[in-house]
């Protein structure tokens, strides 16, 4: 080996002189654990050291597949690192805030070598020597400047190489895959395909324009350090959603799990079936113990961050450029006029033209707010509620902290509240703090609508009280906007407050507004097909009416985030079985927003720019059964 070669094969890991499968090895069965355990723990922790080994071990001693002999899975990447690395990953991360989550966003940037293959614990000392061996035969060939042209199709948004650099790391590939066979008695299957590194893929339909300007604003001609990497996962969780833990769980039962702050949970989608609502099976990757926990205590996670890096070949510095594909030299001619593609200046002159008309079109586009009502008196309470606090002489007495101070007059008395509840005093203090959270981001509201509802109607007045808007600026409630009237139970639609008693009872209510669909239009009991046709002709009247009015705010329930935007996104409406488990799984003050384009006059769903609301439950405290229980 050359000593050049030698001094950057310095930068490889964990060299095999100075740690050998015995050292490391020995060290682990010293601590007096079998061959097998201490193989598959080594495999697991990506053979760092014998303590890391220990420590697994250790952490799944309850595991009860810890010593099933089943073997990681590998895989072969091809990692850029340095500027163009620092670029990939701020569109990465603005792409998701702009246009939700993708396939893409599960694993990072990287260009793919070879599928997932297996290596039997024991061999993975043979298997790093295979990538030492190759990456030696070709350090020297490896191309010293790499060629990429931006590809874009209805469903993928990516950087394909030229062939000439292709074909040496696919030579590398081929003999990365032909030493691991001797060695390591691998069996892996190049990837056949033409490589190329993934920015966005099987994204929406209208995040389509948006990914491609952010994609074409990337300025190549970077330079970059090329890593080869072998990553592994355990194969038994391939097909499984996984979770992050948002707050530490201390188990109350026995089948329950303990969670620690950012422990990461394998959820079986399949396996969710006749447990309490709000409740999940999940395996923690940590301890590999399996049991039930709080599903708002977590958050979905990416499928890469459980994976595990085990040996990198870092390759020589290359130079990244930019080759002009035909739908870029296209583009550049509607905006600029005939560019020579070789103009490195005029193309950069692009990039700022673009970049300058992507941040023009965003400040101009206006969003849509669906937000679901606080919490109601009755879901805390019971159905029982009224009982509870209306005295013998019909007076509202508070019996607990959690009901509010006061309840407003109805014209059909006190009854007319079995079947439209008011907020719970958490419900108003929920929709203050939503209201704090729209005012810290300086967004201006200027159309806000809701449903009938005395809960929806409180929620909006609420959130509007925080943000101190002119008061042109008042809740509109369109009946329109109800739930879908088979939840209620009843063959009547329930009595709401009339917007002259709600305007007395000191509510923002807009006394002057159209509605689109009167309540005596309301049909009980009415069909899934009723309720989606009914959602979509009253969005469409909403979008139209406020046309050039600025953000629109649309307080309402847990099925309005579902079924009155997808008629925006021109989505087909779910089946009625995943609608109904999808609105169980939106809490009080649920939040998604769609902002439009108007370039192409189409609505996407983007992050909503408001953080989440999250609390544990607290339930009613006696003290003399608590307390002076014998």
């Amino acid at each position: 080996m050359a000593q050049s070669e030698t001094e950057l094969f310095a930068k490889y890991p964990t060299r095999l002189k100075s740690r050998s499968t015995f050292t490391l090895l020995e060290s682990v069965l010293s601590m007096g654990f079998p061959e097998h355990t201490a193989q598959k723990a080594l495999a697991a922790t990506g053979r760092r050291s014998p303590q890391e080994a220990a420590d697994w071990i250790f952490a799944h001693r309850n595991d009860p597949t810890r010593d099933d002999l089943i073997p990681q899975e590998y895989v072969l990447y091809l990692c850029p690192s340095g500027p163009l690395w620092d670029k990939l990953m701020a569109f990465w991360t603005e792409s998701q805030k702009c246009c939700g989550r993708n396939r893409a966003h599960e694993v990072f940037p990287h260009v793919t070598l070879c599928g997932f293959f297996t290596c039997e614990d024991s061999k993975l000392e043979s298997l790093y020597e295979a990538l030492k061996k190759a990456g030696d035969r070709f350090v020297g060939r490896f191309p010293s400047s790499l060629s990429l042209n931006l590809h874009t199709a209805p469903t993928y948004i990516g950087f394909f190489f030229d062939e000439t650099s292709a074909d040496i790391i696919k030579q590398f590939a081929l003999a990365f895959a032909a030493e691991a066979t001797v060695l390591a008695d691998c069996h892996i299957e190049l990837y056949n395909k033409q490589l190329h590194l993934t920015l966005s893929h099987k994204f929406f339909p209208q995040h389509q324009w948006t990914l491609e300007e952010m994609a074409r604003s990337i300025v190549l001609g970077l330079s970059c350090q090329w890593t080869a990497a072998i990553y592994s996962r355990d194969m038994r969780f391939v097909h499984y959603q996984i979770s992050r833990a948002l707050y530490p769980y201390i188990p109350q039962n026995e089948d329950e799990l303990k969670l620690n702050l950012s422990d990461y949970i394998f959820l079986d989608p399949t396996d969710q079936h006749g447990i309490s609502e709000g409740w999940i099976w999940g395996i923690s990757h940590q301890t590999g113990c399996r049991g039930l926990l709080p599903e708002n205590y977590t958050e979905k996670a990416y499928e890469s961050d459980t994976w595990v890096r085990h040996r990198i070949y870092v390759f020589c510095q290359t130079q990244v450029k930019a080759t002009t594909s035909v739908e870029e030299q296209s583009l550049s001619s509607s905006i600029s006029g005939v560019l020579a593609p070789s103009q490195p200046r005029a193309t950069n002159s692009i990039h700022k033209l673009l970049e300058t008309q992507l941040i023009e079109a965003v400040s101009s586009r206006r969003q849509l707010f669906v937000i679901r009502h606080g919490e109601r008196v009755d879901l805390v309470f019971g159905k029982s509620w009224l009982a509870q606090c209306i005295s013998a002489e019909g007076r509202y007495i508070r019996p607990d902290l959690n009901f509010p101070h006061s309840i407003p007059q109805r014209i059909g008395g006190t009854k007319d509240y079995e079947h439209d509840s008011p907020l719970s005093s958490c419900g108003i203090f929920q929709s203050r703090l939503m209201g704090e959270a729209i005012l810290e981001t300086e967004m201006t509201i200027k159309c806000v609508y809701c449903s009938p509802a005395l809960r929806c109607v409180q929620t909006a007045h609420y959130i509007l009280e925080v943000l101190q808007l002119d008061q042109k600026v008042n809740v509109r409630v369109e009946p329109g906007l109800f739930e879908w009237t088979k939840w209620e139970g009843e063959k009547v639609i329930p009595n709401f407050m009339s917007v002259t008693e709600l305007k007395a009872a000191k509510y923002r209510v807009d006394i002057n507004y159209s509605i689109h669909v009167p309540v005596s239009s309301l049909i009980p009991s009415e069909t899934y097909e009723d309720y989606i046709s009914r959602c979509s002709s009253v969005m469409k009247a909403i979008v139209d009416s406020c046309k050039d009015q600025g953000n629109i705010l649309v307080v309402a329930h847990a099925s309005t985030l579902d079924s009155c935007t997808r008629p925006l996104l021109e989505l087909p409406p779910k089946d009625t079985k995943e609608f109904v488990q999808m609105v169980r799984k939106i809490p009080a003050l649920g939040l998604c927003c769609c902002e439009e384009v108007k370039e192409t006059q189409k609505w996407q769903m983007i992050d909503p720019p408001i953080r989440t609301l999250t609390h544990g439950p607290n339930p009613a405290f006696s003290w003399k059964d608590t307390i002076l229980q014998i």
